[in-house]
């Protein structure tokens, strides 16, 4: 049996993995885990809007230059592979096609947990949809009668990372990450993601805030470990544990 260790995200566009889970890629990484990530899309429609502002522009520009900065990022994070399905934003649909080769990455990797994103998102209806994706995929994986003889994906956690507006969203986490040791990475990651400038310090001051509620639910707060950088994630399935 493996002993290998593996993790998946399912990111809707190619920056959302950055900002919403660079640092547990980095951190898992780090941990000998290797991390596979899934972007459905560049983002070339509607997350490029300063590629778009450009007199000229085309498409296929703006998708290569997503691409390149996704790619950069997934390095710098220390991404095991970076998987680009370039199945088109704003609105992103998958085929059943889509979805089957989907399925195949997951049972092809076997993670041990996989993220994508907030079970609901009014300002971005790609980000819920591949959710939904992500949960009919990791279904169809665990399926027996789905290409017999394959080996079927097990229970791994589907944790959902931070939306832009968290009030908005219902997302209520329930595991926060520090991320401490390996914030340079994220933030490296970050900066290669120049079609979103306005984002860096935004969720630099997000994971400095998640860092608070690490320390306040750790005990941090009366003098024991501190936190500097954290990330929060709500997990979908109970979790079971030997002891508390």
């Amino acid at each position: 049996m493996s002993d290998k260790k593996t993790a998946l995200v399912i990111s809707a566009h190619a920056a959302d993995f950055v900002w919403r889970c660079g640092g547990a890629i980095a951190l898992h990484a780090e941990l000998g885990y290797e991390v596979t990530v899934v972007c459905l899309s560049f983002g070339e429609r509607g997350e490029s809007a300063k590629l778009w502002k450009q007199e000229g522009m085309e498409l296929q520009v703006v998708k290569d230059a997503r691409r390149a900065e996704a790619e950069a990022a997934a390095q710098a994070l220390g991404v095991h592979e970076l998987v680009s399905m370039d199945l088109g934003d704003y609105p992103l649909e998958l085929s059943r096609e889509n979805k089957n080769d989907l399925v195949d990455i997951i049972r092809r990797v076997q993670p041990a947990f996989m993220m994508s994103h907030s079970k609901y998102d009014p300002y971005n209806t790609d980000h819920m949809y591949t959710t939904q994706v992500a949960l009919e995929c990791r279904m169809i994986a665990q399926a027996w009668g789905h290409n017999p003889g394959e080996k079927v994906l097990g229970a791994p956690q589907l944790y959902l990372f931070e939306p832009h507006q968290t009030e908005q969203m219902g997302w209520k986490p329930d595991t926060f990450l520090d991320i401490t040791s390996v914030w340079d990475k994220k933030r490296a990651a970050m900066e290669c993601m120049d079609g979103q400038v306005h984002l860096w310090d935004f969720y630099t001051r997000v994971a400095q805030q998640r860092a608070n509620h690490f320390k306040r639910n750790s005990g941090g707060m009366s003098g024991g470990r501190n936190c500097l950088y954290a990330e929060g994630f709500e997990s979908i399935f109970p979790r079971t544990v030997d002891e508390l």
